[in-house]
């Protein structure tokens, strides 16, 4: 179905950093059980769009391509994005579908997140939205596999953006693996998953779900079945994370921090580590960066980077930007 470009700025409309594509929703959340009839706060989630925007706050310039619906959540979700100085032009409104929703109901004897976005808009993104994509002038684009777990035609957009034949010049592919179990089983994603991934050129994973997907139990077992990809990073939670090249094997120790909230911790690692290799850090200085971005989320209730965490421009190596 055919929709129109929302308004929103943020960025130029060419020669951009990186574009992120990938489903933002909106996000209902309250410090109480729903059950109690408390009020909501509105909010937005998606982890394409946390790393766009953790990437601005980083001093890139970001872009952030997909599509919502012509509603007050889909205006609520571009307008915040935006806000954080990310390219907004490569959204398309979806007069017939809605924005994907979901329910944070995580307080004592809440019933845990609820979504709401089979058929949302997101889910109608397609090979043909690629020309958003490239019209960037990107030196990388960032894909995760959330998006091919909304739809057939979500999946063949990812399988499209990363083939590094096809449209894109030499643009860098990024792909974060971001298997979400309530979107589609282990046994379902993990042929999908593990086919994009060796299609990339530069690979996150969890140290986790990747022994759930392929039974890889150990950093050094996921390379073995992702030999091809030219720069693996598999993260192990609080232990570190191992960034596998053409050097060899780099591991940097997870710094301790106070967790407050997990979610979108992964998002920020990935941008902290992409503006490392966008920068040409070598690759301790690259993991360093993506722990102390990710610790900084972990640290905040929400889950997009507020605002940098000391250190930075000590592992960059020179004064902020």
């Amino acid at each position: 179905m055919t929709g129109h470009r929302s308004d929103g700025v943020g960025g130029p409309a060419e020669g951009v950093d990186v574009v992120c594509v990938g489903e933002t929703m909106a996000v209902l959340a309250s410090s109480e059980a729903l059950n109690a009839g408390t009020k909501l706060i509105v909010g937005t989630g998606g982890a394409e769009s946390n790393v766009a925007v953790a990437l601005a706050r980083l001093g890139h310039t970001a872009a952030w391509v997909s599509r919502v619906g012509d509603d007050p959540f889909g205006r609520i979700v571009t307008e915040s994005v935006a806000e954080w100085g990310v390219d907004v032009r490569g959204v398309e409104v979806d007069p017939g579908r809605p924005t994907g929703l979901y329910v944070k109901d995580t307080a004592p004897g809440g019933a845990g997140v609820l979504y709401y976005r089979a058929g949302s808009a997101a889910s109608a993104l397609s090979a043909a939205d690629a020309d958003r994509v490239w019209s960037r002038g990107a030196r990388a684009v960032h894909l995760s596999g959330i998006t091919p777990a909304l739809s057939a035609r979500a999946a063949a957009l990812v399988e499209y953006l990363l083939d590094r034949d096809g449209a894109g010049g030499g643009a860098l592919r990024s792909f974060d693996v971001n298997h979400r179990p309530a979107l589609w089983s282990p046994e379902t994603a993990a042929p999908v998953l593990l086919d994009l991934a060796r299609r990339a050129d530069v690979v996150f994973v969890g140290r986790d779900e990747a022994e759930r997907l392929w039974g890889t139990p150990a950093a050094e077992d996921v390379r073995a079945v992702l030999p091809e990809v030219p720069v693996l990073v598999v993260k192990d939670a609080e232990h570190g994370a191992t960034c596998f090249d053409a050097d060899g094997a780099v591991f940097a120790p997870s710094p301790p921090v106070d967790v407050v909230e997990a979610v979108g911790a992964g998002d920020a690692f990935a941008a902290g580590f992409l503006s490392g290799l966008l920068d040409g850090l070598p690759t301790r200085r690259r993991l360093a960066l993506g722990h102390a971005v990710a610790g900084a989320v972990l640290c905040s209730p929400g889950d997009t980077l507020e605002a940098l965490p000391e250190g930075v421009a000590e592992i960059r190596g020179h004064a902020e930007r």
